[in-house]
């Protein structure tokens, strides 16, 4: 992407054109916010495929293998940015534990919200010249009423369970420097000063996963960054994110992507070639 920013909205002319000149999959170069007001399109998310319901908010985080396809219903807004125009945003952060990061749209205030945000960050754009200034402060909001909207919707019903939130993101925080390593549950629970079955609990409640499923999902998400970005081998990758053999890796891997690691890396060749 040439420019730090872009915004467009899908509307009906738009959607015609995407669907009579479909888009390849191809490996994403900066950040995405696809906030689908209308339709039910489908996501492809390193070649894994989502059906998606309006309203709906789909991050795609840079470096992901990534293909949009609408139906003729879909309407919404896609926001493009570079990762160092917006560093640091919490979808960026989580996109390190899944693959898919999709948000509900569960309150209409929320959605008009967004949807003035789109408009004021369009019209700044058009401006003679824009200023990216205001466009970063903008977006800034944009990805904050997003966040708010996540968090409430994981609190939704159930206040008791901001402490677990809490507990929660410090798991993620000690994971992200430690997930290379063959550490088990109890280590992370060790650190929170809980126990296994609390700490599972507490991630079952929050993320819907348990603790051994996260912590494998983040060595996926990895191994996937190693095998487009880097020239290592499945062995060596195998080795890096703390397993001891190989064919095991490589079971794991194809549970959680439906490839192997080697046919992974097939498909990616292909697509950048």
């Amino acid at each position: 992407m040439d420019l730090v920013f872009n915004i467009f909205e899908l509307t009906e002319n738009r959607v015609k054109s995407i669907l009579s000149s479909p888009i390849e999959p191809h490996k994403h170069d900066h950040e995405e916010i696809l906030i689908i007001t209308k339709g039910n399109p489908e996501h492809f998310i390193d070649f894994n495929k989502h059906s998606l319901k309006a309203p709906v908010i789909i991050y795609v985080a840079q470096g992901k293998i990534h293909r949009f396809v609408p139906d003729i219903n879909t309407r919404g807004w896609a926001v493009r940015y570079n990762s160092e125009f917006i560093p640091g945003s919490k979808f960026h952060f989580y996109s390190n534990f899944l693959d898919n990061i999709k948000c509900r749209l569960n309150t209409d205030e929320c959605f008009f919200t967004l949807i003035e945000y789109c408009r004021l960050l369009k019209t700044e754009l058009r401006s003679q010249p824009p200023d990216f200034t205001v466009i970063k402060h903008l977006l800034m909001a944009l990805l904050a009423k997003l966040e708010a909207e996540d968090k409430r919707h994981m609190l939704e019903g159930n206040p008791s369970k901001k402490i677990q939130l809490i507990v929660f993101e410090n798991f993620l925080k000690i994971l992200e420097n430690n997930f290379r390593r063959p550490e088990d549950v109890k280590f992370y629970a060790d650190r929170l000063n809980t126990t296994p079955r609390n700490l599972n609990l507490v991630t079952k409640n929050i993320f819907g996963k348990s603790v051994s499923e996260i912590i494998e999902s983040r060595k996926i998400v990895e191994a996937k960054q190693l095998l487009m970005n880097s020239e290592k081998s499945v062995s060596e990758i195998c080795f890096e994110l703390g397993y001891n053999e190989k064919s095991y890796f490589t079971r794991v891997f194809r549970k959680n992507a439906g490839i192997t690691p080697t046919d992974f890396r097939k498909k990616l060749e292909a697509i950048i070639a």
